[in-house]
């Protein structure tokens, strides 16, 4: 069975050597003391290794089962729930008015990847609570807040989103789930949503659905949906449970992976729902909900990654296969362990320069979310907003490709399910779909993102790798033609593609968007090129001054150095595939495919 332990001093390190957090101006970061985050990190440590962690594979084995509209979660799962729920862990960063904690969003973040890696579908539970909560936090009357939150906040409650329908996904503007006025101000909601994750279950007494529908004689379109929130059971003024609602589960979908959590079709009939926020503007806010939930999708993707990495470089250092090609390495064995030979060494090293850049990228990005909302910072607000479609889209495609690659080193040990390197990969590729697949979220990226408020925001992101630069060249050759030098010819392919977007997407849109995923892409690299700039600055330093492990930022160092030269560089052929624009990518009739 594969291990997880989770990577605690790497989180530090990020934290602390790169991200500086307790220097920050933002409200709360001065709270984040080396100890006490690494008190944090460690009891969230031990929690994501020694329970859910063994509980990952009895989920993939096992599934949900439905018997008599009751969903029932794998064998141990409800006893796990209770654990995380008992150390407060689901209300970590939520305000303490409701029973949270209060902590940054950048230690959720944290905590986060620890439990994903650990068991991505029982995480996803909480997960989903925690994004419904944010939405009737930020959109939601003092009497939703006040029925909801609390008992949401500790998970005594969960939640979820209900979007997908039969006939429409991405589109959600085809909708056919409408919302009937009652007179005492409620609504009836009648239709059926697919692909609900978390949708029932047994570790909960009540579950809070988030769903889109249409009010009757609404607008046509996206433009006439409107987001309720309809509770499994009703809600007596007193806060005790009342009736069932009118909603059940028809199925459990039959998924590719992430057994774990049940995956329900949804049907509404004439439930009795409650309007959350303004009508017809629904996507402002299931909005709050799904870009939190596309960085906690970018995260389960490098989530996912680190846990298959770890268990490929136990294999690696235990399976003995062949001579090292140098020479034997172990003449006392039969033969020399797989680490020796350099194909295996490229793929771990493509495994681990993506993880540890994409859990600084990500807890960047949290950094930013926090200054948004605590400190009412636009211009991060703006810069983070711009980057979701990135830390979604990127991480997630990569990030399921490390676990592939993963996978490879235990050759065809990896295929067969008693080894378990197969679930990650299995559970990793649904990042790459929900929550909106990649595919629009590279639309997302080039067709709304790159122009919003003028272009500020892209701008922005090249003036603060062109300031980090100018600030830290000069000091150290070495450095230089290592780190920074990669860093900037990086950027300029992506400045290059921004311009042939500005030159001929006006004329051809096709020609933009033919080259989005690309974009999308070769973006993710230049920023996981700065994280890798910044961690080496950061290595440096402390080695430098000579301050803890000596060979823990020597590793870091090499990391960094293999990522600036054999994964940075390709920035240049998104860039060749970009300029060849969309002549290519439009030839065909649909007849002729």
């Amino acid at each position: 069975m594969p291990s997880y332990t989770a990577p605690t001093k790497d989180l530090q390190f990020v934290l602390h050597d790169v991200l500086k957090v307790t220097e920050s101006k933002t409200p709360g970061y001065d709270e984040l003391e080396p100890d006490f985050t690494s008190a944090i990190l460690e009891e969230a440590g031990k929690l994501t290794s020694e329970v859910l962690a063994p509980l990952n594979a009895v989920g993939d084995q096992e599934g949900c089962r439905l018997e008599n509209g009751v969903v029932y979660t794998p064998k141990g799962f409800k006893e796990a729930f209770e654990k995380v729920k008992e150390g407060g862990w689901t209300g970590l960063d939520m305000p303490e008015a409701y029973g949270g904690q209060n902590m940054p969003y950048v230690l959720g973040t944290a905590v986060g990847e620890m439990f994903s890696a650990a068991n991505q579908a029982f995480t996803m539970y909480q997960g989903l609570t925690h994004g419904a909560a944010s939405a009737i936090l930020a959109h939601g009357t003092d009497a939703q807040k006040d029925t909801y939150l609390p008992k949401m906040v500790s998970c005594e409650w969960t939640g979820t989103m209900n979007l997908t329908e039969p006939h429409c996904g991405t589109d959600l503007g085809l909708m056919r789930t409408k919302a009937a006025p009652q007179d005492d101000g409620s609504y009836k909601i009648s239709g059926q949503k697919i692909f609900i994750s978390s949708g029932e279950h047994d570790m909960a007494d009540n579950i809070i659905h988030l769903v889109l529908a249409k009010i009757e004689g609404g607008p046509e379109g996206i433009k006439g949906v409107s987001l309720f929130i309809v509770p499994k059971f009703m809600v007596n003024e007193d806060g005790s449970l009342g009736e069932r609602n009118g909603v059940s589960v028809g199925s459990i979908e039959e998924k590719m992976g992430i057994h774990g959590n049940s995956t329900c079709v949804m049907n509404y009939d004439g439930a009795t729902g409650y309007l959350l926020g303004t009508e017809h503007k629904g996507m402002r806010a299931m909005f709050t909900m799904m870009n939190e939930a596309r960085v906690g999708v970018g995260m389960q993707g490098l989530a996912q990654a680190e846990v298959a990495y770890q268990n490929a470089v136990i294999y690696a250092n235990d399976r003995l296969q062949g001579r090292a090609v140098t020479g034997a390495v172990a003449p006392e064995k039969p033969a020399d362990p797989l680490i020796v030979h350099p194909d295996i060494r490229r793929s771990l090293m493509d495994q681990k320069s993506f993880v540890e850049a994409a859990r600084a990228f990500i807890l960047w990005g949290a950094t930013m979310i926090d200054a948004a909302h605590r400190a009412e910072d636009k211009d991060a607000d703006g810069l983070v907003s711009l980057l979701t479609p990135v830390i979604k889209g990127f991480l997630t495609d990569q990030g399921y490709d490390m676990t592939v690659k993963a996978q490879q080193v235990y050759g065809g040990h990896g295929y067969i399910e008693e080894w378990g390197m197969s679930q990650f990969t299995r559970d990793a590729r649904i990042a790459q779909i929900y929550e909106g697949a990649n595919g629009v979220q590279a639309l997302d990226l080039v067709g709304r993102k790159l122009a919003q408020d003028g272009g500020k925001h892209v701008m922005a992101f090249f003036d603060l790798i062109k300031g980090f630069i100018k600030d830290n060249a000069g000091q150290d050759a070495e450095f230089d033609a290592a780190f920074l030098d990669p860093l900037k010819a990086a950027s300029k392919d992506l400045q290059s593609a921004g311009m042939y977007f500005m030159q001929n997407g006006m004329k051809n849109p096709n020609h933009a968007l033919a080259g989005s995923n690309d974009f999308m892409h070769m973006f993710g690299h230049v920023c996981l090129g700065l994280m890798w700039a910044k961690m080496g600055l950061a290595a440096k330093e402390a080695l430098k001054n000579g301050s803890g492990d000596a060979t823990f930022y020597e590793t870091k160092l090499a990391t960094g150095r293999y990522y600036m030269a054999r994964q940075l560089p390709a920035t240049a052929l998104h860039l060749t595939r970009i300029q060849s624009g969309a002549d290519t990518v439009m030839a065909l009739e649909a007849a002729n495919f």
